[in-house]
């Protein structure tokens, strides 16, 4: 990605000492990052966290926080926030073309555990969107996993991943996501797992609609990378690693081939009025 001449978000935060928590589970360092994996992109947190707080002690003081700026700010922090800043500018003009008004999200970066508006977060949770505070939470050391473990490489993988939460932050300013979610009593599990699977699917067309508002920053071989994170996060590619099997049923959000497939429409059409997945639009 050409980000030299992109400026750095004002709204992202810096944490440091904010604790770890174990979450106990088989299979050492591989059947970690196979819940990392599985995990990524939650459309909710909120559970996912309070089951780890029920298994898990309090969490540990002495965390700090800080305004993220280039003297404070690692490489992948400063093309965090580039990119961060990227998406307002691309949602913020898309909004007022839709006669709205564009509320940019937070982010939170932090290595091994934070707090969040949605509860403890911590680097098995993956990258993910808590709606209760509008903000994007995102573990550092994360990706490095993520390039290591399963060859995820090239920063527009990594954008894809923001551009992707920074979608579930869309979904949520236009009623998307509580639409769905008020729906999750009234079905059961295999039902709501559908309506997951097209919110996820969603936000992964919004990123490729942000990919194509923002390809000046592009260069050769940048929506081949998102594409491959795409491919890398589905789940029967997930469960066949963790497993062994693929279980439809279980899908939260679409196979491989669905998300490559929705960030390709996104990216192609630069339409926001074509990624209907089956949950509706909400209220542009």
């Amino acid at each position: 990605m050409r980000l030299d001449d992109e400026e750095m978000s004002q709204n992202v935060e810096k944490r440091s000492g904010g604790g770890m928590r174990t979450v106990g589970i088989g299979g050492g360092i591989g059947g970690i990052i196979i819940l990392v994996l599985a995990l990524l992109f939650k459309q909710d947190p909120q559970q996912v966290m309070q089951a780890v707080q029920q298994a898990q002690g309090p969490q540990s003081g002495g965390e700090t926080s800080e305004k993220l700026t280039s003297a404070n700010a690692s490489p992948f922090e400063v093309m965090s926030s580039k990119v961060l800043r990227s998406t307002e500018k691309v949602w913020t003009a898309t909004f007022q073309e839709n006669n709205k008004t564009y509320e940019a999200p937070g982010m939170v970066l932090f290595e091994k555990g934070t707090t969040s508006g949605c509860g403890f977060a911590e680097s098995a949770m993956g990258p993910f969107y808590c709606p209760a505070d509008q903000k994007v939470y995102l573990d550092v050391s994360f990706f490095t996993e993520l390039e290591q473990q399963f060859g995820v490489k090239g920063d527009f993988a990594k954008a894809y991943v923001i551009a992707h939460e920074v979608g579930h932050h869309v979904q949520n300013l236009l009623g998307i996501s509580r639409k769905v979610q008020a729906m999750r009593s009234r079905l059961s599990e295999k039902e709501y797992n559908k309506l997951s699977v097209m919110l996820e699917l969603q936000a992964d067309f919004l990123a490729g609609v942000w990919a194509n508002k923002a390809n000046r920053i592009l260069e050769p071989g940048d929506i081949e990378s998102g594409l491959n994170a795409a491919s890398a996060v589905g789940d029967d590619r997930l469960q066949q690693a963790s497993t062994g099997q693929v279980v439809p049923d279980a899908f939260t959000h679409g196979t491989s081939a669905q998300r490559m497939s929705w960030f390709k429409k996104g990216f192609e059409t630069g339409d926001v009025s074509q990624g209907d997945t089956g949950i509706g639009l909400g209220t542009w």
